[in-house]
């Protein structure tokens, strides 16, 4: 069995075992499970154009089966240790802002449109010239953002970093627990996870993460019953035993969306805005994260490629064309898998497991909520702290580098977007060598990218003169 999953997935060629990859897709499935739970609250909050909404047990489905079938795939096709689900951001952009001009079918419609304008591009070339294009130390930049934006993710989620309530009245935007101080059980178990974590990591113990995510998990059970803690003090999800493990999966809502609604009942123009908007966040996020993660697992060439990134970037078009034919919002790679890289997963057949996972979910949704953010946030800053490490590599004497690079590094945290960090870096990039003089340096890519993301930072005063708002 060990040699056959050996020849497929090449785990001796990459220094890695079955048991490492399995350690490492379980690891992904507890980092990134919260999307089952919290997908379905993001676009069951929304309304289309008619007042109706979708069913919260039917997206729960339609998310678990659709992350599980695409990382499955992705593993099988890309050979990476990447997950693909919902990813958070674009749903909210389907559920609040394309939902409400038209139907829901209409909406996924055009999620579908985008996905396979991503793949388009992959085909044609254009997706991988333009990740070749971006120079080595700003890819690694991107990863040092990227790990600050997963640590950040991770205090969030665990109620150790919070919004300040009022935080139009205070130059203060976010403050430490909910009212300035660490307070009750959750953040109290996140804070041993997160150092036990490191201890076990320090003592080089194979499995650390794995260990601190299931291991807090039972704590977190035992005290909220111990202290009769309620959903509130906990956030998303509770940690407690369900009373029925199984559930009968409702499948309603795969296949339900109409390619060309959105164009008929919201316009062309605001229909091709919208596709725009989703392919660019879609692309560039997909695109940071996928040389974040492969980069902290050692996987990039000495030219900054990834390992059959081609194959891998269709996958991940395909999956957001899936996700809107799934009307559960656009799938895509998703930041958590540096979890399972961190526990040492290094091919696909991690993607595998954790596929597998995710679509044992669909079966034993009441299983979705036992492990709270609590418990697998601890994860997240330790991943986080693992992929910063590559700061080293950043040339920081060049300020032509150095400047995009700090600018991908502050902005992905501090806006909460792998987008936007990546649009500010290669705007300044492109920017810099023009007034240097080096522009003949800037591949001709670069250029187009960084006008694309001018018009994508612009795009609220582009839609009011276009008349989209």
């Amino acid at each position: 069995m060990a040699s056959a999953l050996d020849s497929v997935f090449g785990l001796h060629e990459r220094g890695s075992s079955v048991l490492r990859e399995v350690r490492g897709g379980v690891a992904t499935f507890f980092a990134l499970a919260y999307i089952v739970v919290l997908n379905p609250l993001i676009l069951g909050s929304g309304k289309d154009l008619y007042g109706h909404t979708l069913g919260t047990a039917q997206l729960t489905v339609a998310t678990a089966v659709v992350a599980g079938v695409m990382t499955i795939l992705m593993g099988l096709g890309g050979n990476l240790p990447l997950a693909v689900a919902a990813g958070l951001g674009l749903n909210g952009v389907v559920a609040y802002t394309i939902a409400p001009t038209m139907s829901w079918p209409d909406a996924m419609g055009l999620v579908v449109l985008e996905g396979i304008g991503i793949c388009l591009l992959v085909v044609t070339g254009l997706r991988k010239m333009i990740m070749d294009a971006i120079p080595m130390p700003l890819k690694r930049a991107i990863g040092v953002g990227i790990g600050l934006f997963i640590a950040l993710i991770g205090l969030v989620d665990a109620g150790f970093v919070t919004r300040v309530p009022d935080a139009a009245q205070t130059a203060v935007p976010v403050q430490l627990g909910a009212n300035g101080e660490l307070d009750g059980w959750p953040v109290l178990i996140f804070c041993l996870g997160l150092l036990g974590t490191f201890l076990l990591l320090v003592r080089r113990v194979p499995g650390a993460i794995l260990i601190s995510i299931v291991g807090c998990t039972v704590v977190a059970v035992i005290v909220n019953r111990a202290a009769h803690l309620t959903r509130a003090d906990w956030g998303l999800i509770q940690p407690k035993v369900p009373h029925h493990l199984f559930a009968s999966p409702d499948f309603h809502l795969l296949g339900r969306f109409s390619l060309f609604g959105g164009f008929v009942h919201a316009g062309v123009v605001t229909a091709v805005v919208f596709i725009f908007t989703l392919i660019l966040s879609d692309f560039f996020d997909a695109m940071g994260t996928i040389v974040g993660v492969t980069g902290e697992a050692g996987l990039l060439t000495a030219e900054g490629e990834v390992p059959g990134i081609n194959r891998v970037l269709f996958i991940d078009g395909l999956a957001a064309a899936a996700g809107g034919a799934g009307s559960c919002s656009s799938n895509t790679t998703f930041v958590e898998s540096a979890a399972g890289v961190g526990e040492g997963a290094r091919t696909g057949l991690a993607s595998v497991v954790t596929g597998g996972l995710l679509l044992l979910t669909a079966f034993v949704t009441p299983l979705t909520g036992i492990v709270p953010q609590q418990a697998a946030a601890p994860a997240l800053v330790v991943v986080g702290f693992l992929m910063i490490t590559q700061i080293q590599q950043i040339p920081w004497d060049d300020w032509s580098i150095a400047i995009p690079g700090y600018l991908a590094i502050a902005l992905m945290p501090f806006t909460y977007s792998i987008t936007d960090g990546i649009g500010a870096a290669v705007i300044a990039f492109v920017a810099i060598r023009l007034v240097l003089g080096r522009l003949r340096e800037v591949h001709w890519l670069m250029v187009l990218v960084a006008l694309l993301f001018v018009a994508y930072f612009a795009l609220s005063p582009i839609e009011q003169w276009l008349g989209v708002r």
